[in-house]
């Protein structure tokens, strides 16, 4: 969550009137050094800012919101009228930084430096709609910051733009609206990661930025039609309506992260080139999960707490290929029947039904294991001797030596990845951040997998050769089962004028930790990337 802090009073320049119908936003003089058209008007035109917009608590001068309203009253202005194409081509100071709210189009470039978050706040807006982004905090539908945004405001939205029309033929047509905010890694299948930046701002990743992981069209469910087949033994079936899921079984929730095996995959690649999507720091979150117990539901479909052998709980989803073949996922039966296991058939997701990019209606979530094994959109679940016989169960989602590539691999002789190892990474500052002197706070998420609790993340700020203990966050889970994520925070003091590398690295309560480099757990698929993180950043001189 945001924290507030104090912003020191500032006198800001309001931006200039609205340009003239005729004016296009392609002109190269709107940058920070071209003249203000409205530039002359002296004192009148500054006020005194208290906090930032987009940012908590803004406010205004009294007197100043009075002026303006009885001037906007006496004579309204009348605004350019702009496409969302040239909307976006405005995402930096250069250019200058706007935002859409509504159908109105504001300039905030001014204010970016203001913001209490931090100006990376502001600009994962940049060249878009700001609702996505302030729906994340309450405070920004407070009528003080609807007011000081208007004051900013320099054209319209084209009533004439509309959304392109689908195609009928493109198996992705159906997919759900996605939030912008999202960085994208491939739009078919849908991937897609949080901005970094926000990882570590609340312990629950919200449903619209938890990372998407497809591989598939996502299906559409009617939910008054949806059965999960459960194969049960002797041949009998088991068929659930989504309300019989419901109401035949208790409801369990659980606390989990989900990790993607190719999280960090870019730091592979460029070790030597990998095979996947390019993953930076966020194909992991974590959420609230409500449901029924994946044990509950094979013990009522007749199935033994207990077998003999090492059997498997396979799962397919509804989300096929073109050839009709479903994705498809197993984990063992143990982990299955465990009553600690928390393994579930999911159906809310923090408090809400599952989105549609999310499984909805029925998932099973696996705390502690890749996300991989934790199928979407279920539509089958069945008890067998051998794994999945999926190709992602056989043949992705398996880690080799870097001495084997794509001539010499064999994907029967490696196991099919279920737990992750110890990870954490540096969400604030960004690569390349500039930096202010005096103290910095480093901010960053740490989770391990099997339940294993995280009990330290070492910090340094100089690549390593001193380190410092950082301060976790989060509630102490049972022994083997901190199925949750752990957020970490470190303020150090910094010099102005210098370069750091900022490195962490954590350790869990088996005492595993993250290997140093990248260099020795390189695989052709770039999966289980977890060396210690580094980021590169400059203090301001």
């Amino acid at each position: 969550m945001l924290m507030l802090r104090a912003v020191p009073r500032r006198r800001v320049r309001l931006p200039p009137p609205p340009l003239p119908p005729h004016r296009s936003s392609s002109r190269t003089d709107i940058g920070p050094g071209a003249p203000n058209p409205g530039g002359g008007g002296g004192g009148g035109r500054v006020v005194p800012v208290l906090a930032a917009l987009l940012g908590l608590g803004a406010a205004l001068s009294y007197g100043e919101r009075r002026r303006r309203a009885a001037h906007a009253a006496a004579a309204p202005p009348s605004y350019p009228r702009y496409t969302r194409e040239e909307v976006g081509r405005h995402r930096s100071p250069k250019e200058r930084i706007w935002v859409t709210h509504g159908t109105d189009v504001f300039d905030v470039t001014d204010f970016v430096e203001l913001h209490p978050g931090g100006p990376d706040k502001i600009l994962l807006a940049a060249g878009g709609a700001l609702e996505p982004f302030w729906a994340l905090y309450a405070v920004h539908g407070e009528p003080h910051v609807l007011e000081l945004l208007r004051q900013y405001k320099v054209g319209e939205l084209s009533p004439d733009e509309a959304p392109p029309a689908p195609n009928a033929q493109d198996p992705f047509a159906g997919d759900p609206p996605r939030h912008p905010g999202l960085r994208v890694n491939s739009q078919k299948p849908f991937n897609a990661e949080p901005p970094a930046e926000l990882l570590a701002e609340r312990f629950l990743t919200p449903n619209e930025l938890f990372f998407t992981r497809n591989h598939l069209p996502v299906p559409a469910v009617e939910p008054g039609s949806y059965r999960l087949r459960v194969d049960g033994p002797g041949g009998r079936t088991l068929s659930l309506s989504l309300d019989e899921l419901r109401n035949r079984f208790p409801k369990h929730e659980v606390t989990a992260t989900l990790q993607c095996a190719g999280n960090r995959r870019s730091e592979m690649s460029r070790v030597r080139p990998v095979k996947g999507l390019s993953w930076d720091i966020g194909a992991i979150s974590t959420a609230r999960w409500g449901g029924a117990r994946l044990r509950d539901v094979l013990l009522h479909a007749g199935f033994p707490e207990e077998r003999g052998d090492e059997w498997h709980v396979c799962f397919e989803g509804l989300d096929a290929d073109p050839g009709g073949a479903p994705y498809g996922a197993s984990i063992p039966y143990g982990r299955a029947l465990s009553p600690v296991a928390d393994v579930l058939l999911a159906y809310e997701m923090n408090g809400t039904e599952l989105p549609r990019d999310h499984g909805f209606p029925v998932r099973v979530v696996v705390p502690g294991v890749v996300g991989a094994r934790s199928v979407k959109w279920l539509r089958r679940v069945t008890v067998s001797p051998a794994e999945s016989p999926s190709h992602w169960q056989q043949n992705d989602y398996k880690g080799f030596s870097p001495c084997v590539d794509w001539d010499t691999v064999d994907y029967r002789t490696a196991p099919a990845i279920q737990e992750l190892p110890v990870q954490s990474a540096v969400t604030q500052p960004r690569p390349g951040a500039a930096v202010p002197p005096g103290e910095l706070t480093v901010k960053g998420y740490a989770w391990s997998g099997g339940g294993r609790e995280v009990v330290r993340v070492d910090v340094s700020v100089d690549g390593g050769r001193t380190w410092n203990v950082a301060r976790l966050a989060g509630d102490k889970a049972p022994l083997g089962r901190a199925w949750a994520w752990a957020l970490w925070e470190l303020t150090v003091p910094v010099t102005a004028g210098t370069e750091l590398e900022i490195v962490c690295k954590a350790v869990d309560n088996s005492y595993n930790v993250q290997p140093d480099s990248v260099a020795p757990i390189w695989n052709l698929r770039g999966v289980l990337s977890n060396a210690w993180h580094r980021v590169r950043v400059s203090v301001q001189g």
